[in-house]
């Protein structure tokens, strides 16, 4: 096989023979040469990338990689611990959340199935149709934080509510409402009337009612007594002291049931029913004050 050259410069053709001897030995020298020339280069990069491995793998730098995992795990064990914590607190929130909310339902008077604080509220909801994305620690730790804020707001006012029925219910207690005998009739009304003793018109600051003798008279309200023994015209008087500026008196008992600075409770035994004092026959003389002054008793018996 020949290779032609052609020269301008001379303006001749040159012949190379493939064939030749002198040819052939010539490329094999050149093919030679090119491939140590490429053996040595490789073997250069292998060393060096054994050197890099070699110096990877040093123990040292083992030793401080493992160094690096441990501080990575105590790291790492302190977040979930600090999220341990913070969930145990918020069990606590929600124990005592639902313990108030069962008192200002019984205080409210709210029928448990409407609010069962034992149980779950129920829920529910078609699938969204989309890969949902794993929360990390960061995402749980402002979760819990959103959680505890909505947590102490709902406890604030929760309690808030709680004081309000709480006070309602009190001033109910409190409020004389109903009779102060089981059973008997008005005998006297509240107002101008004929005096008993002397047919004269006088002014009568109560209700009497006529009950039989030695029944119980009844405290119509919550209080603390105030006034438990003989006083002119009244004879063996129990007066009971409510608040907000009202006091009830019940008088002509045969005895007392009670001493002073006891605390009552709206329907609690007083006295004996008898006819003491300034009276004709076995009755409660009852009286209601507010702030100081006797008012008609009939609007807080009625209820």
């Amino acid at each position: 096989m020949n290779l032609i050259f052609f020269s301008r410069r001379f303006g001749k053709a040159r012949h190379l023979n493939l064939a030749h001897p002198l040819t052939l030995g010539l490329i094999g020298v050149g093919g030679a040469g090119l491939f140590a020339t490429v053996f040595w280069v490789g073997m250069q990069l292998g060393a060096r990338n054994a050197g890099a491995t070699s110096l990877n793998l040093s123990p040292a730098s083992i030793s401080q990689e493992r160094r690096e995992i441990v501080t990575l795990k105590a790291q790492l064990q302190d977040r979930i611990d600090a999220l341990s914590l913070r969930m145990g607190t918020l069990n606590a929130h929600l124990i005592r959340l639902n313990a108030l909310g069962k008192r200002l339902a019984q205080m409210a008077d709210i029928k448990h199935s409407e609010f069962d604080f034992d149980r779950d509220p129920p829920q529910g909801g078609p699938e969204s149709g989309t890969a949902g994305r794993g929360a990390d620690l960061m995402d749980l730790s402002n979760s819990l934080g959103l959680y505890e804020r909505r947590l102490d707001l709902r406890t604030a006012q929760f309690t808030a509510l709680e004081s309000v029925l709480l006070g309602r219910q009190l001033s109910a207690e409190i409020r004389p409402t109903g009779r102060p005998v089981a059973e008997g009739y008005i005998s006297s009304y509240f107002g101008e009337r004929m005096d008993p003793f002397n047919g004269e018109e006088a002014f009568h600051k109560g209700v009497d009612f006529a009950a039989d003798a030695g029944a119980d008279v009844l405290a119509v309200a919550s209080g603390i007594v105030t006034w438990a023994g003989k006083r002119d015209g009244y004879g063996v008087l129990v007066e009971v002291s409510h608040g907000n500026g009202l006091v009830t008196r019940y008088a002509h008992n045969a005895r007392t049931l009670v001493t002073v600075g006891e605390t009552v409770q709206r329907g609690q035994a007083l006295a004996v029913v008898g006819s003491t004092g300034r009276s004709t026959g076995p009755h409660v003389h009852f009286e209601v004050l507010r702030n100081g002054q006797q008012v008609n008793p009939i609007s807080y018996v009625s209820g």
